[in-house]
């Protein structure tokens, strides 16, 4: 199967994220259980939500 230009860009972009949620992760080690949890809160409301649009992909 071929891969498209708009596949690898997409690609690229999770990639991205993937990173950005390296950082997160190295940076949640310096924070207390309340700043932890006010995180945990505010990444499950983010839109669109990560695991949201894995089941979007999934389902179409």
């Amino acid at each position: 199967m071929p891969v498209t230009g708009e596949l690898i860009r997409m690609m690229n972009y999770v990639d991205d994220i993937a990173a950005t949620l390296r950082r997160v992760q190295l940076g949640v080690s310096t924070m207390s259980e309340e700043e932890k949890k006010r995180l945990a809160d505010y990444m499950r409301k983010a839109e669109p939500n990560y695991l949201k649009m894995v089941e979007s992909l999934e389902t179409k």
